[in-house]
């Protein structure tokens, strides 16, 4: 990792000197001053401290369990590849290393934001098209994919947030800074979690939390959140949502407040994500066309977050073997290491589970 944040530093050594943005004070306070967020491998120093004290940087996203996916895919030179959920781009380095420049890669993003910055990011360390082609495209459309790449020797596909879309608070995916209520990981298409909060019933809300995130406080939070909006109160912004919560979750003991809350805003923001997103109905049809995209014995490593996701992915994997149309599938979940999850406390809840084409 330092030999690649090395090389991007020299990258933009030729480039002019700009200007950062000025700020009142010591240290900048809204994130369109906080210029090392916005350019985190121009850092180094800064990064390798935040990451040994078991943090991840603002503004960048480390990947995970890319030994084990690795030790999986066994990728060779020549082959062709898909990164489904591009990000950062830390997964595609790795496997466009394996391809030691002979092969090609597809890498895929719904977010247009974050897809523009990866994908300079990858051309500054050398990946250009000639064996990277990304696409500011949704998962959920392999199957148009294919007409245009054929199929493929490995497939990838990591479905966590990335943490640049949850460090910005522009991006409202977090609790923790006030931003507008939007969570859609494709700001110019579909309706923000705050449009999407005043056409839901109580019921639907309820079902939504306990459906999305085994929200136990399911009916207090979604009846505090409908009374709040036939009171008029419109839920604007995250810190609107989270002093909701506070209030509907009350009645817990004091001593055990702190906790219960944050843990439900945990899981009320990743359910509302899930829905306005439609992250269920694209893993759906993902999973269903994934098959028709791999080639004879082609291999597929997926990472989940959630329950939800992982029992969709063991589910559709099984089916499929059935099938005949997987050779073999992970029988047991694969996780990161000890020293991974130190190293990176974002990681505790991945889980990944393979398939390999008949």
């Amino acid at each position: 990792m330092s030999e690649n944040i090395n090389n991007y530093v020299n990258e933009q050594e030729d480039k002019p000197h700009k200007r950062r943005v000025r700020y009142k004070g010591t240290h900048p306070r809204k994130f369109s001053e906080k210029y090392k967020e916005h350019n985190p491998e121009k850092y180094a120093d800064t990064i390798e401290k935040v990451i040994s004290k078991g943090s991840t940087p603002a503004g960048m996203h480390i990947s995970i369990c890319v030994k084990e996916i690795l030790d999986f895919l066994k990728i060779q030179p020549g082959e062709k590849g898909l990164d489904a959920t591009l990000g950062y781009g830390g997964h595609t380095e790795q496997m466009l290393k394996c391809l030691d420049g002979n092969g090609h890669m597809y890498a895929l993003d719904v977010d247009p934001i974050e897809s523009k910055k990866t994908k300079k990011r990858l051309e500054a360390l050398g990946y250009d098209e000639k064996i990277l082609t990304i696409k500011n495209m949704n998962f959920a459309d392999i199957a148009k994919l294919k007409e245009e790449a054929g199929t493929f020797d490995f497939v990838l596909a990591d479905l966590g947030v990335s943490s640049m879309q949850i460090d910005n608070p522009e991006r409202g995916f977090s609790y923790k800074v006030e931003g507008p209520l939007d969570l859609r990981l494709n700001p110019e298409k579909g309706v923000s979690a705050a449009e999407r909060l005043k056409e839901v019933s109580q019921d639907e809300l309820m079902g939504m939390l306990i459906e999305n995130s085994d929200e136990p406080y399911a009916k207090e939070i979604s009846k505090a959140i409908i009374l709040e909006m036939k009171k008029g109160n419109e839920i604007k912004t995250t810190t609107d949502l989270k002093l909701i919560i506070e209030k509907a979750l009350r009645f817990i003991p004091e001593k055990d407040r702190k906790e219960a809350v944050k843990k439900s805003c945990q899981r009320t923001f990743q359910a509302l994500r899930i829905d306005v997103n439609c992250e269920f109905e694209v893993l759906d049809s993902f999973l269903n066309s994934l098959p028709d995209i791999l080639s004879p014995r082609g291999r597929v490593a997926i990472l989940t977050f959630h329950s939800g996701e992982d029992r969709m992915v063991k589910q559709y994997f099984k089916m499929h073997k059935k099938d005949g149309l997987y050779a073999d599938v992970a029988r047991d979940v694969i996780r990161p290491s000890t020293e991974e999850c130190v190293r990176n406390p974002r990681a505790k809840s991945t889980k990944m589970r393979w398939a390999i084409k008949a």
